[in-house]
């Protein structure tokens, strides 16, 4: 097996080879741990290693989200605990940011004035209807329950000037003209929503090695019953159901050179595999700084995701994202001229900084489930499968965080997420064809492993994917293509033991 990174890559070096002078005099790449002393360095570099010995578990790996790790009884709620590791007042600070993730707005005016602001256009009434149990979204099945997937709306910069505001990471794209950023099929009383999001499947029978057939339903995606007018001829519709919340804060608290240091953009190792980091803004202030959440990598912090998704799923206005009618266009006259719920006597916002606040810690802190069965023996069969099939090329295993981390339980931990969480070509049949600053319309982040086995026991569904159209493990893995197909092929071609038992890894962790 093959293992592409290395966390000693001069990353100077690799900013001006891989093209990324502008990058490295806006944002001076972190060539190495600026948080560790060499004996701290010597220990990381070696628990880090990967993995030659598949006849046990690694020491720690049941506690995959190091110290922070939740060791509760496995049920739909395993999902919701806070880090085992916070203190007794952030106890308090999580559960009032769990009550407000689960807080449903309402339109204004209203009485209950603390809740107001809902929309006008919105996809959903509370972060908890995307994010059920904090889990995992899924496409709608059997009903038109579209809340935990929406379409992201893009065009693609049509001048030089446009070009250079993405360049210079000021936008990541252009919405459509009349219909913003995102296509919101609610609206409050009195206002149309903006239409309906359409989901036509067709069924890819595949071939495996052993002769066995496995049926893929490809989607096509469409809107219909606009309410405002045609959308622009250029804009491209992007499916995305909701991520899963657990371990958040740690993956945030990575060092950035961990990250860096994996990126081969013009593939120079020849291994075929790329992986890029996606630069982008702070919301807040503008600071050019190492995207890591969202399906592409859009969102550098979790407080930048929780703004976005306030703004663009609810409609709330934020101290980060202050417009108060939400992703309603100049042209939606009739939403623009709604009453919306910004109260100056509580602040200058819908969702005012003690909000933001809260919600982004509990979204920090929201606990990583141990593993189950790491000694079992279909389990390192299958974590061995991994491995020599190449999937760890861009599911990197595990990290120490930083000692510099904000939140004293995020520091210093061995975490074993599985992602590089750099944005890689997954080919055309996984293409959105959208432009999201960095990544072009083949390139997703590599997604983070860790909890996908319980997705069944949480979410109550096995959907995957950014769109959920895979329907089970296997299914999402015979997705994979361009820089992931050789892995891709190497499990097709495998044996059914060897297949089953690495299905059964994945469900381990």
């Amino acid at each position: 097996m093959t293992i592409r990174y290395s966390r000693t890559l001069p990353l100077a070096a690799l900013a001006a080879l891989f093209g990324f002078a502008a990058l490295a005099q806006d944002w001076p790449l972190p060539e190495t741990r600026d948080d560790l002393d060499a004996k701290d360095k010597a220990r990381v570099e070696k628990v880090t290693e990967p993995t030659d010995d598949f006849s046990k578990a690694e020491r720690f790996e049941t506690m995959q989200g190091g110290a922070a790790t939740t060791k509760a009884t496995v049920n739909r709620d395993v999902f919701s605990k806070s880090s085992a590791n916070i203190t007794f007042a952030e106890e308090e600070t999580f559960k009032l940011g769990n009550a407000l993730f689960r807080k449903f707005w309402v339109s204004s005016p209203s009485s209950t004035q603390a809740s107001d602001g809902l929309g006008p256009l919105f996809n959903a009434r509370s972060c908890q209807s995307c994010h059920l149990k904090d889990g995992r979204g899924h496409p709608p099945e059997g009903d038109s329950d579209a809340t935990s997937m929406f379409l992201r709306l893009a065009r693609p910069a049509r001048t030089p000037e446009e070009q250079a505001r993405i360049d210079s990471y000021e936008t990541i794209n252009f919405p459509d003209e009349v219909y913003g950023g995102q296509f919101q099929d609610f609206a409050v009383p009195g206002l149309s929503a903006e239409g309906h999001m359409k989901i036509d499947y067709s069924e890819k029978p595949v071939t495996l090695g052993d002769g066995t057939v496995v049926s893929l339903r490809e989607p096509t995606y469409s809107v219909t019953d606009l309410a405002y007018g045609p959308m622009g001829e250029d804009t491209t519709l992007s499916p995305r159901i909701a991520n899963q919340m657990i371990g958040m804060g740690l993956i945030q608290a990575i060092h950035p050179a961990d990250i860096l240091s994996q990126a081969d953009p013009d593939d120079a190792d020849g291994d075929g595999i790329s992986g890029r980091p996606a630069i982008v803004s702070d919301h807040r202030t503008g600071e050019v700084k190492l995207g890591r959440f969202g399906w592409k990598a859009q969102n550098a912090s979790v407080r930048d995701q929780s703004s976005g998704a306030f703004s663009g799923d609810i409609g709330i206005s934020s101290p980060d994202a202050p417009n108060h009618w939400g992703d309603c266009s100049e042209t939606e006259a009739d939403c623009l001229a709604m009453p919306h719920g910004a109260q100056a006597r509580l602040g200058d916002s819908e969702a005012p900084d003690p909000v933001m606040e809260l919600v982004t810690f509990y979204s920090e802190n929201l606990a990583v489930p141990a593993r189950r069965d790491v000694d079992d023996p279909e389990v390192l069969r299958g974590k061995q499968v991994f491995y020599e099939a190449g999937c760890t090329a861009c599911h990197t295993p595990k990290y120490v965080t930083s000692r510099d981390a904000e939140n004293a339980a995020h520091r210093f931990q061995l975490i074993w997420p599985y992602s590089d969480f750099l944005l890689h070509d997954m080919g055309e049949g996984l293409a959105d064809h959208q432009q999201v600053g960095v990544a072009d319309g083949y390139e997703w982040r590599t997604a983070p492993l860790w909890g996908t086995g319980l997705t069944e026991v949480v979410s109550g569904h096995s959907f995957f994917l950014h769109d959920g159209r895979a329907r089970d493990r296997t299914e999402a893995i015979l997705w994979h293509g361009g820089e992931a197909q050789d892995a891709r092929d190497n499990f097709a071609n495998a044996s059914k033991e060897d297949r089953d038992a690495l299905i059964t890894f994945l469900e381990s962790l």
